[in-house]
C-alpha cells in the first residue's frame, strides 16, 4: 500500500471545508455567514469564554469553598502486595518502581509511600520516603528490610 492508495473507510469520509466569502452561489458569500453588523460580525469580535453579556458570571456567583495547602506532599502510593513482582533479595527503590511501571513518575513528586494492603512473600530490601506501620511490619516479618530514604 502506498500513500496514494489511501482512502476513507466505507461510509465514512472526509467532510469538505466550508469556503466562505466565495460568491453568492456558494451560500456563504458576501458576509461569510456572519450576518449583518454586530459584535460577532466585526474583526476580532466575539466575547471571551464565560462572558454572559454583563450579567454576573456563574463562576463569580458561586461561593468560594475550602482551601489549597501549597505545602502538601504528593506521594506515589503502592501496596506491598504489588512488590511480589520482584524476586527474593532484590533492592526496591523509587527509580526501580518507576522503571518497572508500577508507579508513575508524575505522581511521585515528593517520593513513594508504601502501604500495607495485601501480603508479601518475597524477602526484599525496600527503600522509600514513607512506610505505613503495617507495611514496615509485614516487610520485616517476611525477612526483608524497610529503609526510609
Amino acid at each position: 500500500m502506498k500513500l496514494h492508495d489511501l482512502q476513507p473507510a466505507e461510509g465514512g469520509g472526509v467532510k469538505t471545508r466550508k469556503r466562505v466569502g466565495r460568491g453568492i452561489g456558494s451560500g456563504t458569500g458576501k458576509t461569510s455567514g456572519k450576518g449583518h453588523k454586530g459584535q460577532n460580525a466585526r474583526s476580532g469580535g466575539g466575547v471571551r469564554p464565560g462572558f454572559e453579556g454583563g450579567q454576573m458570571p456563574l463562576f463569580r456567583r458561586l461561593p468560594k469553598r475550602g482551601f489549597t495547602n501549597i505545602f502538601k506532599k504528593e506521594y506515589a502510593v503502592i501496596n506491598i502486595s504489588d512488590l511480589n513482582a520482584f524476586e527474593d533479595g532484590a533492592e526496591v527503590t523509587p527509580e526501580i518502581l518507576i522503571n518497572s511501571g508500577l508507579i508513575k513518575k508524575s505522581k511521585a513528586k515528593d517520593g513513594v509511600r508504601i502501604l500495607g494492603n495485601g501480603e508479601i512473600n518475597a524477602k526484599l530490601n525496600v527503600k522509600a520516603q514513607h512506610f505505613s506501620k503495617t507495611a514496615a511490619e509485614k516487610i520485616e516479618a517476611a525477612g526483608g528490610k524497610a529503609e526510609v530514604i
